[in-house]
């Protein structure tokens, strides 16, 4: 599968010819100036919860693109209130088969409000299963104990784990998160952008090193195939 890093939890996975973005924030993400969001291919936009850092570009992106917006129940009405009609609405615990790829949502312990202050919903995660092979989205999360439920329902090739802290799981945290959904390969997100957020990376890569495990930190642009 190849995974492109658009910045902050910005990333696209492309699986079977299509292109799954997840949590597009990258106009108002001053590290990601070099990025033309005009040239983001979309066929699927997922969306985990409603903070605007990732939310601010859906709609354009959504727009744009013709993609189906896969997200909760209140952000789903929303996107319709705003324009966006080609939305599925799931919730925590659900799942559903989108041919070339099944989703099913996963608890995050978070918040989640929508850019005008209205309610947002459950924050999520998501596994992603395929032909291919599958991967574990965590959203913004704290480390939880809900984490360990994961390797009954997938085998991972991979994981994308918030890492800066302050508002989610710090290194160490999503560390732990990766022993609990036994996963040895862990792409980190949601550092840097802000003051609040800005991580060591080489103190990250070694922690998970000393772990037994990889830490990828993909520079903003770049793609990997993993």
């Amino acid at each position: 599968m190849q995974y492109t890093y658009y910045g902050h939890s910005c990333f696209s996975v492309v699986i079977n010819g299509k292109h799954l973005l997840f949590d597009p924030f990258i106009t108002y993400n001053e590290l990601a100036k070099e990025i033309d969001i005009t040239s983001i291919k979309a066929d699927y936009i997922l969306v985990s919860h409603g903070h605007a850092d990732h939310i601010a570009d859906c709609i354009s992106i959504a727009n744009r693109t013709g993609a189906k917006v896969i997200t909760n129940w209140e952000i789903h009405e929303w996107l319709n209130k705003n324009g966006v009609a080609n939305t599925h609405p799931m919730n925590t615990g659900g799942s559903w088969d989108f041919g070339d790829f099944r989703v099913r949502c996963t608890v995050a312990q978070h918040s989640s409000g929508l850019p005008d202050g209205s309610y947002g919903g459950n924050p999520m995660g998501f596994i992603v299963y395929s032909d291919a092979g599958n991967f574990y989205y965590a959203g913004d999360t704290a480390l939880t104990l809900d984490m360990q439920l994961i390797p009954r329902w997938a085998k991972l090739n991979f994981a994308v784990l918030p890492i800066g802290d302050n508002f989610t799981m710090n290194a160490s945290d999503a560390l732990a998160c990766a022993e609990m959904i036994q996963c040895q390969q862990v792409i980190g997100v949601h550092y840097d952008t802000f003051g609040f957020i800005k991580i060591d990376h080489q103190a990250a890569q070694d922690l998970f090193s000393y772990g037994g495990k990889k830490l990828h930190l993909v520079a903003i642009g770049e793609s990997i195939t993993i």
